[in-house]
């Protein structure tokens, strides 16, 4: 359908009627296609020419004008391939349909887009993006502080917090404790601590449960004579509250399938970006994490081998879940 439209002539669709098409085709020898694939480190996205070229003197724009197609990157499919964060392009696509900035609650890649808008030379995205944050409605100690880096984070204003407008009786030259306390930044120095979704009012650390799983499979001999060949963990996976995963993990945690996740909603859909069963369990204990239950299930399938034997091929699935009390 995307096609047809451009037959008639809609945005994107190559101009106005057929008149303009030999001017047109004179001054670019060798068009691009109207409906453009691009690879973005990765993951794939389909959109018009005029979606990617909207923004004039952009990296996009030039890459779609002045330059020809042959002399463009591309992937084994014949994809236009660009080597940035597949997962952020989303936003930098949406920006350039409309040329508006429209990011999800709880968003924690702010500065990671605004780099990203750097690099395709939006600068009225890099603007945007760069603005102080307006807080959100609702009570003021839920609302999300911002990171020195500019990027939206999980620190949470103390509960005394109270706006300027609302407190009775303080002088304008004498803010009150909790008001100082909750208005420093976090590079300020001399600030308390501001408290995260994984902290109680008391700092210390809430309690919870996370649980990581493998998926591993190994060979036995038909005779079991021969030992196991184990093959390979190929991913843990991580369940749990998003912010005590955050916390436990860091940046050894891919949340790339749920990457909007609010910290205080629970999630089953992280996984490590590491394979070994070990480390996992070391972040788990130094952050104060024991395990408590562990189980596993498996599958039993046979397959002939060259020396004409049968082995055993066990699939399983194990999980092990862990308690912070």
């Amino acid at each position: 359908m995307a096609l047809a439209d451009s037959t008639r002539g809609l945005p994107n669709g190559g101009g106005g009627g057929g008149g303009s098409g030999s001017s047109s085709s004179s001054a670019e020898p060798a068009l691009f296609p109207d409906i453009v694939e691009l690879n973005v480190g990765g993951q794939v996205y389909v959109t018009r020419r005029c979606t990617v070229v909207s923004v004039p003197d952009s990296l996009l724009w030039r890459m779609f004008t002045q330059q020809q197609p042959q002399e463009l990157a591309r992937d084994s499919k014949g994809r236009f391939f660009l080597d940035r964060d597949g997962f952020l392009f989303r936003y930098i696509l949406d920006y350039l349909r409309d040329l508006q900035l429209v990011l999800p609650d709880y968003f924690p890649e702010r500065s990671r887009l605004q780099r990203e808008a750097e690099y395709f030379e939006l600068p009225e995205l890099v603007r945007r993006l760069g603005a102080p944050q307006q807080p959100g409605p609702g009570p003021p100690h839920s609302r999300r502080g911002v990171h020195k880096e500019g990027s939206l984070g999980d620190e949470l204003l103390p509960l005394g917090y109270a706006e300027p407008e609302q407190q009775e009786g303080a002088s304008a030259g004498a803010p009150s404790p909790t008001l100082e306390l909750a208005s420093r930044s976090p590079s300020g120095g001399a600030a308390g601590p501001l408290l995260t979704p994984s902290q109680s009012l008391d700092g210390s650390r809430r309690s919870g449960y996370i649980t990581i799983g493998y998926r591993g499979s190994y060979t036995i001999g038909r005779d079991a004579q021969a030992d196991a060949k184990f093959r390979r963990v190929a991913r843990i996976t991580v369940c749990g509250k998003t912010s005590l995963a955050k916390e436990v993990f860091g940046d050894t945690l891919n949340e790339s399938r749920d990457p909007d996740r609010p910290p205080e909603r629970y999630t089953s859909r992280y996984y490590l970006k590491f394979n070994f069963l070990e480390q996992a369990f070391d972040k788990l204990s130094e952050s104060g994490f024991h395990m408590v239950a562990c189980s596993s299930t498996g599958t039993c399938a046979f397959a002939s081998s060259t020396d004409q034997s049968e082995d055993k091929i066990w699939t399983s699935y194990t999980e092990y879940v862990f308690c912070r009390e």
